[in-house]
């Protein structure tokens, strides 16, 4: 079936019964609801003189509600709670249920409700279908949002401006674009909430070209937004980080204000979005302009200022407010907090601390997390450790808080621990708990562990939604194993760009350029709008499977009929691309031909190609715009001297080291990781300290031998050193990669591949020697560098030597 719902295809699907899901039937509802009654019996007599808000109603009280309805067969409601005087039909009734099950978070028993009424014939109207849509969304069951779709178009409800509005909401939340703007444009009337719905789906999904063509769109008709439409598109924009769109927004926003004048409420969320954008001497000069300034606004200014890592400016603001008679409270601590945790500003996260045990702030659940989660990013695991084990009661964040900052400081082992002690406390791990190990495994190449991890949440029942699918589908493609990688794209029903982008990337980085592009077809075929990240995951796809062609072709078409302009990031793609074919005048050309001016990335791009293409003069240029931009960088610095190494410019290599020695640089060392057994294995390059290292070194020795054996002749020119051949020799020996390999091969049974992660890119002394060590030993080995994969199999590697 088409990814995407067409208004014809909704129309021939309403001529059918919904084929509902078998869960969705009477009989499940009413077991489940008397087998989970609460044994309590609920008070309402204080809320007869003044009947309760629906929105009050909690979900105990309304499974008690929808049980004891089921058992008098909806006969005099009202007795049962005075929310029914207002509920006097039986669809008036459903809805009350269909709605206050949404809004408590159980959106399924919400679609076993519309289970039943259809099942009994209830008329259905246009408040139960807007209602029952909202639960699709929830759960991104676009399918059966199709079905009551055609269900709508049938009985001609589709033209309700309200069942519209929820249509774009259900079709947005799972992604089917082109299903939500089909709908928005077919609407006869429009009010400001379908706007808002199509502009907040797309910015939600970081579309954000899309969404302010559509706030132009909005302009243009005359629809004047709220004060509460633009603080919640300000809201979304200001996790978007992007300065262009904040600059648009505070123009939208002063156009359509009363008069010019922005309200406290419409600043605040203004200050809160230039400030998570950097643009912070705007926020600060919107924040002098409050003539009172709340516990909100300078909340929003001090965590603004520690965003953007101006700790001294953000301090002194918090000063200024307690001179002010503005005293902090717990949402200001956390927002603190946490923005502390996220520019890992561990000194002033510990100050922070301090303020809160000086000044008698009870330690609650949220602030305890919060504080486990920024000293788990700043990398103070153990501090974060002590304060987890102090807490009397800890939920599911807290315990995911403390399993990410494992996984953050690659202490795999622990945190699997702490994952069995969490269902040892009956605390049972969500989707977000299994996406940090899942990524934890996937950056470290742990595919053993991941599949256990996989094979868990089956066990568990731990339901899948899309964020959870795309990290499978990543932790497959970055542990080598591709095929499974897509075979779980192709079983996820619900795909958003985020998805589509992943796999594509996973194609790209195991050299399966015409893959990705095939794949990208198919993309455009499902209605999928690409964005800037598509388009990188392309042309690295075409840079390592040498398509340039293709490469050139796809950066033209982002261009002309994509209409979305290149950034830096394209356009060292593009340099890449040319330059590992060879092309460098063409991608010095590109270089020559950006709107705006290289950085890093695209010098060094022209840079290693030179290193690889042997051209001195480009090198050169290449090397010292490096260095004028960036003389910081240790990497950079590290390239320049790679560089100079190979063309034996020993006297500008003694220059550049001695440089990095005066300015307190040290290299990154290599190092490659291996897993054997649940456990991972990090070798550096050189001699181990490894308790196997015995073992490692004789099986290296046993390599070289049959290496030799077998024609092969140590590559010297990679060691980029002014030292003996001979020494060369044992240095090639010793490389981090060559370590694993043996480890493996001691490790493991004959026959079992090899997998192997490497830090940096694999030398061609390694490559070589890998590709007929595949053939001498029998093995698949799989090595993933800092660039792509290769799978080394019977004396070839899947790169065809083009890396």
């Amino acid at each position: 079936m088409a990814p995407y719902a067409s208004i014809q295809s909704a129309k021939i699907m309403a001529t059918t019964k919904p084929n509902l899901p078998p869960s969705l039937t009477p009989l499940t509802t009413q077991i489940l609801l008397q087998s989970t009654l609460p044994s309590f019996k609920l008070n309402f007599q204080d809320s007869r003189k003044q009947p309760p808000k629906h929105d009050k109603i909690t979900f105990d009280e309304t499974k008690q509600i929808h049980a004891h309805l089921l058992k008098t067969h909806f006969q005099n409601p009202h007795e049962i709670h005075p929310i029914f005087q207002l509920h006097s039909t039986a669809a008036a009734r459903y809805n009350f249920l269909i709605t206050s099950y949404n809004k408590n978070n159980q959106p399924k028993a919400a679609l076993n409700i519309y289970a039943q009424m259809r099942g009994m014939d209830i008329e259905t109207d246009d408040f139960i279908v807007s209602s029952v849509l909202k639960s699709c969304a929830q759960i991104g069951w676009v399918l059966l949002g199709r079905e009551i779709h055609g269900f709508a178009l049938k009985y001609g409800l589709d033209f309700d401006v309200f069942v519209g509005n929820t249509l774009i909401q259900m079709y947005s939340e799972c992604s089917f674009f082109g299903s939500a703007r089909l709908i928005f444009d077919k609407m006869i009337k429009r009010d400001v909430v379908s706007w808002n719905t199509m502009i907040r789906g797309y910015i939600k999904h970081r579309m954000i070209d899309e969404a302010l063509r559509m706030v132009e769109e909005m302009q243009y008709t005359s629809v004047k937004p709220s004060e509460s439409t633009m603080i919640s598109i300000i809201n979304l924009l200001a996790d978007v980080s992007n300065k262009k769109v904040t600059k648009i927004m505070l123009a939208y926003v002063i156009k359509n204000s009363y008069m010019n004048h922005l309200g406290a409420n419409l600043t605040t969320s203004l200050i809160n979005m230039h400030a998570k954008s950097g643009n912070i001497a705007v926020a600060r000069s919107l924040f002098d302009r409050l003539a009172e300034k709340s516990i909100y606004s300078y909340t929003a200014m001090v965590a603004g200022y520690i965003h953007c890592n101006a700790l001294e400016e953000g301090v002194k603001l918090f000063g200024q407010m307690l001179e002010d008679g503005v005293l902090p409270n717990e949402v200001t601590l956390l927002s603190l907090i946490a923005e502390c945790g996220a520019v890992e500003a561990l000194d002033l996260g510990k100050q922070l601390h301090a303020y809160v045990l000086r000044n008698g702030f009870a330690m609650t659940l949220p602030l305890a997390t919060s504080l486990v989660d920024m000293y788990g990013k700043c990398c103070e695991i153990s501090s974060a450790r002590a304060i987890f084990d102090t807490m009397e009661r800890r939920d599911i964040m807290t315990w995911t808080a403390l399993i990410s900052a494992y996984t953050r400081g690659n202490c795999i082992g622990e945190a699997f621990d702490l994952l069995v002690l969490m269902r040892e406390n009956g605390v049972r791990p969500n989707q977000v708990t299994m996406v940090s190990l899942i990524s934890c495994c996937a950056e470290s190449g742990a595919l053993d562990m991941g599949k256990w991890i996989h094979a868990f949440m089956d066990k568990q029942g731990i339901e899948k939604d899309t964020v959870l699918d795309t990290a499978l589908i990543d932790l497959y493609a970055k542990c080598g194993d591709i095929t499974t990688s897509y075979a779980l794209f192709n079983e996820a029903m619900n795909r958003d760009i985020c998805m589509w982008n992943c796999m594509i990337m996973g194609f790209g980085m195991h050299g399966f350029g015409e893959e990705a592009l095939e794949l990208f077809t198919e993309m455009e075929r499902s209605h999928i709008g690409p964005n800037d990240i598509t388009f990188i995951a392309l042309l690295n796809a075409c840079s390592h499977a040498g398509m340039v062609t293709e490469g050139k072709r796809v950066f033209e078409n982002m261009k002309n009929k994509y209409d979305l302009s290149p950034k830096i990031e394209h356009y060292g793609c593009m340099v890449d691309l040319l330059g590992r074919a060879g092309l460098l005048h063409e991608a010095y050309d590109v270089i020559q031909s950006m709107p705006m001016k290289p950085n890093t990335i695209v010098w060094g791009a022209l840079l290693a190609a030179c290193k690889i293409h042997k051209n001195p003069k480009l090198g050169v240029l290449a090397a010292i715009k490096l260095l004028e931009i960036d003389p910081d960088s240790c990497g950079h610095n590290v390239l320049v001297s790679n560089f100079y190494a190979t063309e034996n410019r020993w006297k500008d290599v003694v220059s550049v080291r001695k440089e990095m020695r005066n300015r307190g640089m040290k290299k990154e060392p290599g190092f490659s990781c291996i897993e054997v057994n649940g456990s991972v294995h990090e070798f550096t390059t050189g001699i181990q300290a490894h308790p196997r290292f015995v073992e490692i070194d004789d099986m290296l020795d046993q390599m070289i031998y049959k290496l030799k054996a077998s024609g092969y002749e140590p590559d010297t020119s990679v060691v980029l050193l002014n030292i003996k051949e001979k020494e060369k020799e044992q240095s090639l020996k010793y490389h981090s990669e060559k370590i694993a390999m043996a480890f493996g091969l001691i490790s493991t049974a004959p026959g079992t591949p090899i997998r192997i992660v490497k830090n940096l890119r694999v030398c061609d002394d390694c490559h070589t020697a890998t590709k007929l060590l595949s053939k001498i030993y029998n093995r698949k080995i799989v090595v993933r560098d800092r660039n792509r994969f290769h799978h080394f199999s019977k004396g070839s590697c899947s790169c065809g030597d083009y890396w």
